[in-house]
């Protein structure tokens, strides 16, 4: 249904605010449900400049029963930022400070708005860095980060999002303005209001400040690529490298499929075989680590084990990992990837997570090119796809349910970091429990009673497609 939102011309907002056709059918979807064609077109867009717009906005649009739903780059890939039931897109997207840099705490104070990379950018002079980053920290935003509790490449050294998140400013449903959590390293002081903020997608609070840790950059960095020769030796060499203790910063997996849609695109000549990743990081002693890590390696049959220092050594030597999203998608333009894998489990059954589905793809006559953070147990997965063709749609969504429920059987989780959003709240229950998600619901209900904030998003609050109340369907 649509909304009035003519109550906003009226507010007292250094913003701005829009009810263009072309600017409301820009914020729509993002990357995820554009793919999928999910898109549902708001009634108004804001573009708030200052925690005081954002503190404008929400309550006025509360007592009015208007959905708001933040958005900034729409880089997500779950639908988590589709206004699935309109009102208000709040583009945070202006609100892109850098507000304060304190380099003898390790700490930066921003605003939601400021993409990722230029986080790093604001403290490189000072030989610092944010190291939990996303792959796409290029084009993502903190906000969205936050938002999702991101995590990339990095995540086995380093840790996620919420691991790196001091502080936060955050508007409530009602324009209520909170803080959390403070400056020290560490607190025991109340409830841990940060991380519950944290990977909630915008639907408890809108975040409009994050003090955000940093670290020193590593004097030593070093890449390497190893060539296996079956996915399983490559699957197990990462499971036996975490388990040694091998100190990397990052290790990442890609299958034969993927390897095969990298060189194409970037015209690279590698072999089309399975291959790892790595990087590493130190101050001193990273070519004892090299060495380690290539000795566990050759214990998995490893072909080829080669490393790089240089900054135009070690680009050659990560771009087919880099470019992979974009290889995928332009792979064959008869075919179209059916949802974002995003399946994360215990290290110890990572090997057995990626036979499981390579494993389904045979099974389906499906292409479904396999890669991720396998230091953390993360796997991401395309299931590609000819649209047109029922059967085969049939049959990726089965893939992708079962692939999913694996995970969650094997201890893990439907989502390590694209979010629940529009494309995963149908797990939610297996994978916590209904006591869990009902509680989850309660925290909801005390945040934002009458579901103002991002409607329709973790939990499947819909019946026949119209919003309801949270709690009217229990």
């Amino acid at each position: 249904m649509t909304h009035d939102c003519s109550f906003l011309s009226d507010l007292d907002l250094s913003g701005e605010v829009s009810f263009g056709d072309s600017v409301r059918e820009s914020h729509a979807a993002d990357f995820g449900a554009e793919e999928r064609g999910e898109g549902v077109v708001p009634d108004a867009v804001v573009w708030p400049e200052s925690t005081a717009d954002v503190a404008a906005v929400l309550p006025a649009a509360d007592e009015r029963g208007v959905p708001v739903t933040p958005y900034a780059a729409g880089t997500s890939l779950e639908g988590n930022a589709v206004p699935a039931h309109r009102g208000v897109s709040l583009d945070l997207s202006r609100m892109d400070a850098v507000l304060d840099v304190r380099p003898d705490d390790f700490q930066i104070d921003v605003e939601p708005g400021l993409l990722g990379a230029q986080v790093d950018e604001a403290v490189a002079e000072e030989g610092l860095f944010f190291p939990p980053l996303p792959s796409s920290g290029d084009i993502s935003t903190v906000g969205g980060m936050i938002a999702n509790d991101a995590s990339g490449m990095k995540t086995v050294k380093y840790g996620e999002i919420s691991d790196w998140v001091l502080a936060l400013e955050v508007v409530l449903a009602d324009g209520s303005v909170i803080t959390t959590g403070s400056r020290a390293a560490k607190t025991s002081s109340g409830y841990n209001l940060t991380d519950l903020f944290v990977g909630s997608e915008g639907t408890l609070g809108v975040v409009t400040r994050a003090t955000l840790e940093l670290a020193g950059r590593p004097e030593q960095i070093r890449g390497a690529r190893a060539l296996f020769p079956s996915l399983d030796d490559a699957a197990e060499a990462v499971f036996d490298a975490v388990r040694s203790g091998v100190d990397v910063a990052t290790i990442e997996l890609v299958d034969a499929d993927s390897a095969r849609m990298a060189n194409a695109y970037t015209g690279t000549d590698l072999p089309d075989v399975p291959m790892v990743f790595l990087e590493f990081h130190a101050n001193h002693g990273v070519e004892r680590e090299i060495e380690f890590c290539e000795r566990l390696f050759a214990d998995h049959d490893c072909q080829r084990f080669e490393t790089a220092a240089d900054d135009d050594a070690m680009d050659d030597l990560w771009r087919a990992r880099k470019d992979l999203a974009y290889a995928i998608q332009l792979w064959d333009p008869d075919l179209t990837a059916l949802h974002p894998g995003d399946v994360t489990v215990p290290i110890s059954a990572y090997p057995e997570m990626v036979r499981f589905v390579k494993s389904l793809a045979d099974d389906r006559d499906l292409l479904v090119p396999c890669f991720g953070h396998a230091g953390d147990g993360n796997l991401h997965y395309s299931v590609l796809v000819d649209e047109e063709n029922d059967a085969e749609v049939e049959r990726a969504h089965d893939l992708y349910a079962a692939t999913v429920e694996k995970a969650i059987d094997l201890g893990g989780t439907a989502t390590g970091e694209h979010g629940v959003g529009l494309g995963k709240r149908e797990f939610l229950e297996s994978e916590h429990g209904p006591e869990s998600v009902e509680a989850m619901r309660r925290l909801k209900r005390a945040f934002d009673p009458r579901d103002t904030l991002n409607p329709g998003k973790i939990f499947p609050e819909t019946v026949d497609g119209e919003r309801v109340r949270l709690g009217e369907s229990d």
